[in-house]
């Protein structure tokens, strides 16, 4: 039966991915330093290969297979994404067929970049366990063998080679802030710095809508959620393996949750003042240091920012929310006469209080809008916070019904 890595195998798995995977940046934060009170040390794993540091327990992982000679029927993996592109990258390195099942809700560019990185990709399911089933059937089928995305000692190691770097980087760090999915990123994190200085404290992070490790820490097992719902996709697992549930159970010092609203300007605020692009799943760590989950004034804290494969889709989403969200852009229903010239006097307004048109759409057919009238939604940009202000008392003057839009 597979047991935890010990931190000897986390020290193994440094050396065997030493020239393949890079050694990424611990920087500091002068926004969110400020924002916490606590002085932020961010290890960017979105600037790993692949976009994410899910490359590191897989390449461990198919090394040691290779050592075994197990390669020869090539590889198998269930991800939503970021182990798909860590198992394909790694197997085209060391020569493996690699072959990933993929949630039907994984986002396309994360599916072409699988592909790109030479696996085959199959699209099972609603989530990573449908099609973690898949491949396990492909597996028994074909004789794959199975790399599992979390649960398994080499993948465990090849992650905790993130705390080996972390404290390498700075040894006088209070705590670690990790996103917790399956568990594995967490489980070799804590297994290699609890060792190096026992007093650090490891804390997760999960999305409200995907609550499993904290749901089995509380039923004392692993236990299966019946549904999820969150855009940090790539921590949206239902149940954590045997080996991280234990490894969490032992060394995890709280976990600490985050709902939607707070990942995505969490995400938009470090695109923002730090000009790092990652995805929600990534930023997670970053939502709850800035949203106050505990007190961490005064102390260092290192939150892990694991992966920058974002949706693109969801990132013009994020950006439109995070600039209302920061009076920096705003939208209006404006009800008008549908006669020539009404429009134009309200972009007039618009021009002569500088305020940058950035979409204009027209809606005559719903029954809310009487005939002769049609309903016309204006977005733009802001220069400054108050500038909304301004333009409303403009089109109050003009005698114009109008409703600012959230």
């Amino acid at each position: 039966m597979a047991k935890l890595p010990e931190y000897s195998d986390i020290i193994h798995a440094q050396r065997v991915l030493r020239g393949v995977v890079k050694q990424t940046t611990l920087e500091h934060s002068k926004s969110f330093s400020a924002f916490s009170g606590a002085d932020v040390f961010m290890k960017l794993e979105n600037l790993q290969s692949t976009g994410s540091f899910k490359v590191r327990g897989a390449y461990n992982k198919l090394h040691a297979l290779r050592q075994d000679d197990a390669l020869q029927n090539g590889v198998v993996c269930a991800s939503a994404g970021n182990h798909a592109q860590g198992v394909a990258f790694a197997a085209r390195m060391l020569g493996a067929k690699a072959t990933v099942f993929m949630p039907v809700f994984t986002p396309p560019l994360k599916v072409i970049a699988t592909k790109n990185y030479g696996a085959d990709v199959v699209l099972e399911g609603d989530a990573f366990d449908d099609a973690m089933a898949a491949a396990s059937q492909y597996a028994e089928k074909t004789g794959a063998t199975i790399v599992h995305a979390f649960d398994d000692p080499h993948i465990i190691a090849g992650q905790g080679t993130i705390g080996l770097e972390i404290f390498q980087a700075n040894d006088a760090i209070h705590d670690v802030l990790v996103p917790i999915g399956g568990g594995g990123m967490i489980s070799g994190i804590a297994i290699a710095l609890k060792e190096m200085n026992p007093r650090i404290r490891i804390i997760g992070v999960e999305a409200e809508g995907a609550q499993s490790a904290l749901n089995s820490l509380k039923m004392g097992k692993p236990e299966k959620l019946a549904r999820m719902q969150t855009i940090a996709d790539g921590i949206a697992v239902k149940q954590p393996g045997k080996l991280t549930f234990e490894a969490i159970r032992k060394y995890v010092d709280d976990i600490w949750v985050v709902n939607d609203s707070e990942i995505a300007h969490a995400a938009y605020l470090l695109l923002q003042r730090a000009k790092i692009l990652a995805e929600p799943a990534g930023v997670a760590a970053i939502a709850a240091l800035l949203n106050g989950k505990n007190d961490v004034r005064g102390r260092k804290v290192v939150p892990v920012i694991s992966g920058g494969n974002i949706n693109m889709g969801l990132l013009e989403q994020i950006l439109e929310k995070g600039m209302m969200e920061e009076g920096l852009r705003a939208r209006i229903a404006v009800l008008i006469p549908d006669v020539a010239g009404e429009l134009k006097s309200i972009i007039t307004i618009l021009e002569k209080l500088r305020a940058s048109i950035n979409d204009i759409s027209h809606e005559r057919s719903i029954t809310t809008v009487p005939v002769g009238y049609v309903l016309v939604t204006i977005t733009f940009n802001l220069r400054e916070s108050d500038q909304l202000d301004t333009i409303c008392k403009a089109l109050k003057g003009k005698m114009k019904q109008f409703e600012v839009l959230k």
